[in-house]
């Protein structure tokens, strides 16, 4: 019980003081937004069971800082032909839920940094029970060539009802490589853990304007080898 509640307590603080949830598919990245600049995310995983939204908007602070909110686990089931609504049990995480998020980076040289963050919030539209949950990790990135690389690696932490039942605490990496610098990346990320933030995604990215990079994505679940296809559609205002 004692380590649960300091589990709690860490991940409460992360969300007010901590890094906020731009993705590069799965896996936060290390950006930050602008001051005074909105940045959109919006992502949908289609697999034959079901099809889940996840959307993020983050405002830029200044000074290495960003808050934002989310709206994830929007999940449609097709052959129910009905939404999911999970406050019950952690053999999935629980949905849908609504979020607000942090972000703070420190610069250690011009192309290395460390983010810290976190989200926090509700479990939406409940049948039987809201309740607080969380997600808190800290990364080491790096941007090289004028940001035509980057790469993360870092370690996560979070409550039984956001991953579901598996390990709380784990590591995660990814990359983001500028085959031709802001028109195609290719680009990937992978979290170890059998929960549902436990998988491996990779795909590319192509740039319909300036700001609206469109990703595509194959994915894979660490736990039962569960596979579907990632579409991720992001306004940045860089």
């Amino acid at each position: 019980m004692r380590n649960k509640v300091c589990l709690l307590g860490g991940l409460l603080l992360a969300s007010f003081t901590l890094k906020a949830q731009q993705t590069i598919f799965n896996v936060p990245s290390s950006d930050i937004t602008p001051k005074r600049k909105i940045l959109a995310q919006q992502q949908v995983d289609f697999s034959r069971e079901e099809f889940r939204s996840s959307t993020t908007f983050n405002y830029g602070l200044g000074k290495n800082w960003e808050v934002g909110a989310n709206l994830y686990n929007l999940e449609y089931m097709p052959q129910e032909g009905t939404w999911l609504h999970n406050d019950t049990t952690t053999q999935m995480p629980y949905a849908p839920l609504l979020l607000l998020n942090a972000q703070k980076v420190f610069d250690l040289t011009d192309e290395i940094h460390v983010g810290l963050g976190g989200h926090t919030g509700l479990n939406l539209a409940a049948e039987h029970h809201t309740k607080w949950l969380g997600f808190a990790y800290a990364n080491l990135g790096g941007s090289f060539k004028d940001d035509r690389y980057k790469l993360v690696v870092g370690t996560y932490t979070g409550t039984r009802r956001y991953l579901g039942d598996g390990a709380l605490v784990g590591a995660h990496l990814g990359f983001d490589i500028g085959i031709i610098n802001q028109k195609f990346h290719v680009l990937g990320d992978w979290a170890s853990g059998t929960h549902e933030y436990g998988q491996l995604i990779v795909g590319a990215e192509v740039y319909l304007t300036k700001h609206l990079p469109l990703a595509v994505g194959w994915r894979r679940n660490n736990e039962n080898g569960d596979q579907g296809v990632v579409v991720q559609l992001t306004y940045t205002p860089k």
